[in-house]
């Protein structure tokens, strides 16, 4: 998708890209709203498995689902996988923004399970809102800031999910 571009998504450039016939490709995704559901619930899929695998290796202690979710993301904004997504999102978005729906029910579920289970709420949210703001930035090529500075937020993440919020 990366490669393709949002603007020039066409089944047929889908197929050519992952070496499908047209035929193929149509089997399973007989639309172009078929096809974007699918990478959709792919990326929920895919976010989803890797926050159960780090959920089962986190240690317990404070704010366990926050530090699962930011750990998930910035995991997946370092890895690279953050720019197909972006894209992934911004086609879907262009062609119909109700496709977006399962997204937004997945960020209305992260909000509840972390008002549900979280020690303290505020550094919850706030580390999610801060590791959202900077995937979203780091997805979109719009990050400012150097590797010494990215660091230095993470880390800050980190700490806040897991020490809190002084007084």
């Amino acid at each position: 998708m990366g490669t393709i571009g949002a603007g020039r998504l066409t089944l047929e450039a889908v197929a050519e890209k992952a070496g499908l016939s047209k035929g193929g490709l149509l089997y399973n995704f007989p639309t172009k709203d078929a096809l974007l559901q699918g990478m959709i619930q792919r990326m929920i899929d895919q976010v989803s498995s890797e926050k159960e695998a780090l959920r089962a290796k986190a240690p317990p202690g404070p704010n366990l689902e926050a530090r699962v979710v930011t750990k998930t993301l910035l995991n997946i904004c370092c890895g690279g996988k953050m720019q197909d997504m972006a894209t992934g999102m911004l086609a879907a978005t262009a062609e119909n923004p109700r496709l977006l729906d399962p997204v937004r029910q997945v960020i209305a579920a992260t909000l509840e399970k972390l008002k549900a289970n979280s020690d303290d709420l505020d550094a919850a949210l706030l580390a999610w809102l801060a590791t959202e703001g900077l995937s979203n930035l780091e997805m979109h090529g719009l990050s400012p800031f150097s590797e010494e500075d990215r660091d230095r937020i993470v880390k800050a993440i980190e700490r806040l999910v897991t020490k809190g919020i002084a007084g």
